[in-house]
């Protein structure tokens, strides 16, 4: 069986460090794919290269956590602050957007605006994903649903990892990989349900969840002769840490080098990976959305 795997960054948009080592590891690396924040400061540059590279696939990544909306504050005021950025409490957000009527009316309002203002830009719309994976989150999730079949968008990410892969490698914060892998299980499971008969395309399995800003290359090296199935994708957040001054993201550097790396791009040879994006995927599987 030759496997396939979509290799996707996310953040593009966020900064030009981002844009740019976006680009370095798709015209020298291994990427595929990446997901465009549409509210984040560099968006404009990220359009204009992405268009400049039309073979590099762009999705959308859906931010309503940890980020900054397309709507303004008076629009959303449920959702941002006066400066219009998102909270950065995923529990506390979690349980707003499930619980509150008023959240929830605004929260379509501004998933809609997104994937609107992406649509607007005149890329392929590739996939849809979510920053924090906040996307997964039920009430986010039904939204997102019916603007991605408004807009034909039908191929979106279920971050659906094998546990074991990842702790056979490391086991550092055994504890929170246990509970983050328990509670995505089950926001897949849903987001299945919700998904079942409506055509859209995903990936059997998922990785960068539970080593996020830790996708280095001896991980990729351990992962990758794992990995059984058919369908991947491994994401990550590459960066160029001359460019990104106070950055938070620590493992950007190692992650880009990840990508870069002559030890990867051999052990995917050795491993019979095929390199595909998400439009691709329409063309490998028609998609059982089986537990």
């Amino acid at each position: 069986m030759q496997k396939k795997l979509i290799v996707n960054a996310d953040d593009f948009g966020y900064s030009i460090a981002v844009n740019q080592a976006i680009i370095q590891a798709f015209e020298q690396g291994i990427l595929t794919s990446c997901s465009l924040m549409v509210g984040e400061a560099a968006f404009d540059e990220a359009v204009k290269l992405a268009r400049a590279h039309p073979k590099l696939a762009v999705g959308l990544h859906l931010v309503v956590i940890c980020g900054r909306s397309v709507l303004p504050h008076n629009k959303i005021p449920n959702l941002v602050d006066k400066s219009g950025n998102f909270p950065t409490d995923p529990f506390a957000t979690g349980v707003k957007y499930y619980f509150s009527s008023a959240a929830q009316v605004e929260l379509r309002k501004e998933i809609y605006a997104q994937v609107e203002k992406f649509a607007s830009t005149g890329l392929p719309f590739s996939h849809i994903d979510g920053h924090l994976h906040l996307h997964m989150h039920p009430t986010v999730f039904s939204i997102l649903v019916e603007a991605a079949e408004k807009y034909k968008v039908k191929r979106v990410r279920l971050p659906q990892e094998t546990l074991k892969h990842t702790l056979r490698l490391r086991r550092r914060n055994l504890a929170m990989k246990l509970i983050w892998w328990t509670v995505f299980s089950l926001l897949c499971k849903s987001a299945k349900s919700k998904l079942q008969g409506r055509g859209f395309a995903t990936t059997q399995r998922v990785y960068g969840l539970l080593e996020s800003g830790a996708m280095t290359e001896d991980f990729w090296l351990g992962l990758l002769p794992q990995i059984n199935t058919e369908i991947n994708e491994i994401y990550c957040h590459p960066e160029i840490k001359e460019l990104a001054g106070n950055s938070t993201n620590l493992g950007g550097g190692a992650e880009l080098a990840a990508l870069l790396s002559k030890k990867v791009q051999a052990k995917l040879k050795d491993h019979a990976f095929e390199l595909i994006n998400y439009f691709d995927l329409e063309k490998e599987i028609s998609r059982k959305f089986s537990a």
